[in-house]
């Protein structure tokens, strides 16, 4: 170390350290750091606030990559209170920094700050199967001009394989002939794809927790899950990385990852625009989405996307306190503010059946999964992800009774909710809680904001995600939902409301 004098006892406190982390020691790593809610932990991840988050980071994260000291440099500040800065060599190369203020405690010295930063890595793997520079350059010059798509990995790109979320399935795969027609759209209005982006497997999940690549960041919200199943287009452009992330939404799948990470999404009306060869979940529900940063680009990927209509004007908001109760107190309170802030009419809805649609819902969905996909995975369960496993396990125990009868029960939803929500703009929260942390349990969140999604889902409307703020800065979606065809008009109200 340099820059003498050096307080006793701070050299062998920095070496204890340093051999603590390089062998995963996390009891003594927890009592080398300061206890208390005030010490601080930071890398490009995010911020960790308090000894408690940075402990439970450490017993989660399975070590740190193995490194060895190069420089040390100590500026002391007084006795009890010193910044040691050490350069560090990564076994795996490239060269990172460390910067930990330290203070003398009682105890001894504890780190009550520190900040790392390591190379980043040429592709971030979590986010992209494929990228390039760009990885298909435009057909022709359009309203897109000078834009990037993450293409999510359901999507057929010529020359490419479709990965699907799955090793497996990748190994397998032919070489796609033609592009998707919406890839081939936007690459004709002057956009380039960017690359191929990550997705929850087989697209049948709202996390985005691939058991196989890992979890997509969410820069917006860090240390939390990015949602999918459009997970890696929309970390991709919440990264900056693209402009435009293509997905798809079958059960809430732009819509989810759009609210944890404060984008712009839209759920196209069911049919609206084309899925030519887009690899399906279920085919009665799946449409074609995208996610953006700014409304007025979603509003020019749908003049691309989607077929021209007349425009309808109208956008009476209605808001109905049962839908919003079904979401966290945080996330009911800003989708509450939103919808009083721009005039909606508080209504009442029986919402008696909505449990069983949602199991309808979920039953056709399943079955119709099971149908696409059972014959290759039957032999194939235990290369899946336990999550996404257990749904395709439960889905193939669904018979052709159970489905025609779920069948039924959609048909009477969707001739419902329509009803309800006939010419006006239904406002409701895009997920029920903000992004959980990474390692948290799902199952109740997924519940809770599949109540919610399924709505557009059953009746095959559009939505699109408006991005908002908790009071302590996470992001939350405001959906606005309308009759089918009004993807334009939706796209337009989220431009002049934002």
């Amino acid at each position: 170390m340099t820059q003498a004098p050096v307080p006793d006892g701070l050299v062998e406190a920095f070496w204890e350290y340093e051999r603590a982390l390089m062998s995963d020691d996390v009891p003594t790593l927890d009592r080398l750091f300061a206890p208390g809610p005030a010490t601080l932990r930071g890398d490009a991840n995010g911020l960790l606030v308090g000894h408690d988050q940075i402990s439970a980071f450490r017993s989660s994260r399975g070590g740190a990559p193995q490194r060895r000291i190069v420089q040390t440099h100590v500026q002391t500040v007084d006795d009890d209170h010193a910044l040691v800065v050490a350069v560090t060599e990564l076994a795996r190369g490239g060269r990172g920094q460390q910067t930990q203020l330290w203070v003398r405690t009682g105890d001894g010295w504890r780190v009550s700050a520190a900040h790392v930063s390591v190379p980043a890595p040429a592709v971030d793997t979590r986010i992209w199967r494929l990228v390039g520079d760009p990885l298909v350059p435009p057909i022709d010059s359009g309203p897109l001009d000078g834009e990037s798509v993450a293409v999510k990995d359901l999507y057929a790109v010529r020359g490419q394989r479709i990965g699907a979320g799955n090793p497996a399935w990748l190994a397998g795969a032919r070489t796609e002939p033609v592009h998707a027609r919406a890839v081939e759209q936007l690459l004709e209005a002057g956009a380039s794809v960017r690359g191929i982006a990550r997705t929850d497997e087989f697209a049948y999940s709202l996390a985005g927790t691939n058991a196989h690549y890992g979890t997509p960041p969410n820069p917006q919200a860090p240390l939390r899950i990015s949602g999918g199943s459009t997970s890696g287009s929309s970390s991709a452009v919440s990264l900056g990385h693209a402009s435009i992330g293509l997905g798809t939404d079958t059960g809430g799948s732009i819509r989810v990852p759009a609210a944890y990470q404060g984008l712009f999404g839209i759920r196209t009306t069911h049919g609206a625009a084309s899925t030519y060869a887009l690899m399906p979940l279920s085919r009665s529900f799946d449409t074609v989405g995208w996610v953006t940063r700014s409304a007025e680009l979603l509003r020019r990927v749908g003049d691309v996307l989607l077929p021209p209509v007349a425009r309808n004007p109208a956008a009476e908001l209605v808001s109905v306190p049962g839908l919003t109760a079904i979401a966290s107190e945080e996330v009911a309170a800003v989708v509450d503010r939103y919808a009083a802030e721009h005039g909606a009419m508080r209504e009442s809805w029986d919402l008696t059946d909505l449990p069983a649609w949602l199991q309808a819902f979920q039953t056709l969905q399943a079955w119709e999964a099971w149908q696409e996909r059972g014959a290759w995975i039957a032999p194939r369960l235990d290369e899946l992800g336990a999550d996404v496993r257990g749904r395709f396990e439960a889905a193939a125990l669904i018979d052709d009774e159970r489905a025609v009868a779920a069948q039924d029960q959609v048909d009477e939803a969707r001739d419902r909710i329509r009803e309800l929500v006939r010419d006006r703009v239904l406002v409701l929260p895009s997920a029920a809680s903000v992004a959980p942390l990474v390692g948290e349990g799902l199952d109740a969140v997924r519940t809770a904001t599949m109540s919610l999604t399924c709505l557009a889902g059953l009746a095959g409307l559009p939505a699109v995600s408006i991005p908002r703020r908790t009071p302590a800065g996470l992001p939350v979606g405001v959906c606005l939902v309308a009759a089918p065809g009004r993807d334009r008009d939706l796209l337009q109200l989220a431009v002049d409301l934002g």
